[in-house]
């Protein structure tokens, strides 16, 4: 048995908008949960809507945030089965626990169950150096997976992959990536690529242009901010100039929401994935209905996409870009992300 402390440390939200690095106890696992002390944790933009309270969602006061935190399972209750041991490593996602005996869950949409919980949000999460976890949601992650590099697929991997499927897009057909430069677009260009589709990359700067292009496989490059007419130009990035087959929407404004249905082909489909605080989407009628558009939302996976989603990183598919940072380190990372200055994904080392 591992030696457990009494107190860790921890980035604790007292109250909106402000984070304090302090030491405070660590809990025991119940009945149903797991013990895992997190090595890594990345940082999601979803992190910094926890941290302002701008949605409309109620939050747990005062609150430790994160929820794609990789680490090993040190203690385990009563109830939780052989499948998951002390020593193995454990992913801790968004999606903290269900019921999983209603309508929702029993039909694997758990992300959808009423009672569900939320790491980082409605229940404590991962920036902390141990969380505890319902055990039939934590991942499973084979001991030969770097943990720095797996945390940020246990959020943005999965969110992007699952929006992907539900695209309908099948290979050698294009998707076009809004918000590709950022951690959930970086990931989403790498999973497209693994799964045979084409990738159009929209977003701006020329560090992005180079990530995107140059390393992430990107067929094409469209800077919104330089761009005259984004519409005309993503039609035009497409292979028959008819637009792209689908649109992953990872971006944190409103604007590419409205864009969207303009520029993908007829029988396209938007995916809508980014939650910009206080948006709404905007289609033109006319031309929804006769193109057939189809516009939905994708939310977080079920626990088979994230079985999925870790395998095909396992397998050396995904290079997810990340930079690193400490645990104390949060705030500066805030402030890079309200900036748009991040590149990537940043992972906290929770030992720093």
């Amino acid at each position: 048995m591992p030696e457990i402390p009494e107190k860790q440390w921890a980035q604790v939200i007292e109250k909106s908008g402000s984070v304090e690095y302090k030491q405070i106890p660590v809990r025991k696992p119940g009945p149903d949960e797991v013990l895992v002390n997190i090595k890594y944790t990345g940082v999601c933009h979803t992190d910094l809507h926890a941290l302002n309270g701008d949605w409309p969602l109620d939050r747990k006061m005062p609150l430790i945030g994160g929820h794609e935190g990789a680490g090993v399972v040190v203690a385990k209750g009563d109830l939780v089965g052989d499948d998951i041991q002390i020593g193995d490593h454990a992913g801790v996602k968004w999606l903290h626990g269900s019921c999983l005996s209603c309508d929702f869950c029993q039909q694997a949409d758990e992300p959808l169950c009423p009672k569900a919980l939320l790491s980082g949000y409605t229940v404590d999460g991962t920036f902390q150096q141990y969380c505890v976890a319902k055990a039939a949601h934590v991942s499973r992650i084979p001991k030969n997976v770097p943990l720095d590099g797996v945390a940020p697929v246990l959020c943005a991997g999965i969110t992007v992959y699952k929006g992907l499927k539900e695209s309908g897009a099948r290979p050698g057909q294009t998707v076009a990536i809004v918000g590709a430069g950022g951690g959930l677009g970086a990931m989403a260009l790498q999973y497209a690529k693994a799964m045979g589709l084409r990738t159009l990359a929209i977003d701006t700067g020329d560090d992005k242009k180079d990530m995107c292009l140059n390393k992430l496989g990107a067929s094409a490059f469209v800077d919104f901010a330089k761009s005259k007419d984004v519409v005309k130009d993503v039609m035009a990035a497409s292979p028959d100039n008819l637009g792209p087959h689908a649109v992953l929407l990872v971006a944190v404004a409103e604007k590419p929401f409205q864009q969207a249905a303009e520029y993908v082909r007829p029988r396209g489909t938007v995916v809508c994935i980014g939650l910009p605080a206080g948006a709404y989407l905007k289609a033109p009628v006319f031309s929804t209905v006769v193109k057939m558009i189809s516009i939905k939302g994708s939310y977080v996976g079920n626990r088979q996409d994230g079985a999925e989603a870790i395998d095909f990183f396992s397998r050396g598919l995904i290079n997810i870009p990340i930079k690193k940072a400490g645990l104390s380190e949060l705030s500066d990372v805030y402030d890079k992300m309200k900036k748009g200055e991040i590149a990537g994904r940043y992972v906290l080392d929770t030992s720093k």
